[in-house]
């Protein structure tokens, strides 16, 4: 097979990146989540070692790529990398023909709870859960989720951030006045909390949902809600027109909620995308930009039912950049 007789949009679509090195592609490996069991990543160096160049790269998205594919090997790396889909359960319309898109990128997510300490939820169960939901999808939309305010998975910079909440339960019983959380609160998050006639007062307007208090009370006077709450964060960007991070849009939201607006989504972009967009992979940003961020919200919010707790910013806006000439 010669380079003139691969359809590159057919083949970009079946997640094979087109290459610089004549007649060579790469082979992208969705991981949701971030996690692969041990047997599916030596597949992966399998694949590498007999088609590729045995080079993995590791993507900024947590994904895979397979360097050095000939395009003549690509129906046999698809079949190879069946053992892959199968394992990290992703929907797939027919088996042994590789990934039935590539427009949505790859989900990610910190550990979460499964391994850090701070971690308010399972960030790898959600990030499952939101794949099963969404993929596959030619759309450019990408999801990110982290388990608590310290956002480790940089999740504004993708178009639905979802941060992990927790409503802290403080129990005066077990309270011995010691003002650790206190202290850790003010050095470590948002200072929320204030000592009070000797028991501790958590401020609900400021609070983050961050947890540190559970974490560093000794007592255990502080847990966590049993409920798991999301702060959703929408339409962060990078790229050449006008990168921006995510700004807020809901505190206290539950899971149902997320992954009904972000299903929404892919909704409004078909009703909105530009026709004429390149690979019809027109960044959701810019839609919004130029439909309005009403006319989104209408969209995403469409038989949404939030949870009495939730709170709901009004509109949303992103500065842009602005110079001023310097010099004569």
């Amino acid at each position: 097979m010669g380079t003139l007789d691969v359809n590159v949009g057919k083949m970009k679509k079946n997640a094979f990146r087109y290459s610089k090195v004549r007649g060579e592609t790469a082979s992208r490996v969705r991981i949701p989540g971030g996690v692969i069991d041990s047997k599916s990543l030596g597949r992966v160096v399998e694949i590498a070692e007999k088609y590729g160049k045995g080079v993995i790269d590791i993507t900024n998205r947590q994904g895979i790529e397979i360097p050095g594919i000939k395009f003549e090997d690509m129906d046999a790396v698809n079949k190879e990398i069946q053992l892959v889909i199968d394992s990290l359960h992703i929907n797939q319309e027919i088996p042994d023909t590789g990934y039935a898109s590539s427009g949505t990128r790859n989900v990610e997510a910190c550990p979460g709870a499964r391994l850090c300490p701070f971690g308010c939820y399972d960030t790898t169960a959600f990030a499952q859960k939101m794949e099963n939901t969404i993929f596959p999808n030619d759309r450019h939309v990408k999801i990110a989720f982290t388990g608590c305010s310290n956002d480790c998975a940089k999740v504004r910079l993708a178009d639905f951030g979802i941060i992990g909440m927790t409503e802290p339960q403080y129990d005066s019983d077990r309270c011995v006045s010691c003002g650790q959380c206190v202290d850790y609160c003010q050095r470590r998050s948002v200072g929320a909390l204030s000592v009070v006639n000797n028991k501790i007062v958590r401020d609900t307007a400021k609070c983050v949902g961050c947890g540190v208090c559970v974490h560093y009370c000794p007592t255990r006077a502080w847990t966590r809600s049993k409920e798991r709450y999301f702060r959703l964060v929408l339409l962060g960007r990078t790229g050449k027109k006008n990168p921006r991070l995510a700004e807020d849009f809901i505190k206290w939201c539950d899971e149902e909620s997320i992954l009904k607006m972000v299903k929404n989504a892919y909704a409004y972009i078909e009703e909105y995308i530009d026709p004429n967009a390149v690979e019809h992979k027109e960044h959701i940003g810019y839609i919004v930009d130029r439909t309005g961020f009403e006319k989104f919200k209408e969209y995403i919010m469409d038989g949404v039912e939030l949870g009495p707790k939730a709170e709901v910013a009004d509109t949303l806006y992103w500065g842009g950049k602005h110079y001023n000439q310097y010099g004569g």
